[in-house]
């Protein structure tokens, strides 16, 4: 199974699995799966970072960046083809980096583990 995470379980794994449910917890631990975050995540963060909204990483993205490849998880690229997703899911809500998630999550046949009931309101397969 190919799980893309959510931009906060990346933070709340690298936090020793502070906040995630036991299920989603089981599905990073089995090596069965293979994990997935979205460089849209990655530049979330650093924009959170910028605006001081995200004080938990000192050193910013690169601290964060560094404890990411401490895990086996993948990078997965920002494509034209999930851009061209957007265009066609409905309008739930706005957040842009959640519904570049969603889209890369329906072209790449890829499960989102997230907590967000913004994201599981869409027609993509999620895991909590």
């Amino acid at each position: 199974m190919k799980l893309l995470l959510d931009t906060h379980v990346a933070i709340w794994w690298i936090n020793k699995y502070e906040k995630l449910s036991p299920r989603a917890k089981a599905m990073m631990l089995d090596r069965e799966h293979s994990r997935y975050l979205s460089i849209a995540s990655v530049w979330e963060i650093a924009i959170k970072v910028s605006l001081g909204k995200m004080p938990i990483f000192e050193g910013g993205v690169k601290a964060f960046l560094a404890e990411m490849r401490k895990n086996p998880i993948t990078l997965l690229p920002i494509e034209t083809r999930h851009v061209e997703m957007i265009e066609t899911l409905p309008s739930i809500h706005r957040d842009p980096f959640d519904r570049l998630l969603i889209a890369a999550a329906k072209v790449e046949d890829m499960i989102i583990l997230t907590a967000d009931e913004n994201i599981q309101r869409y027609d993509v397969p999620w895991i909590w």
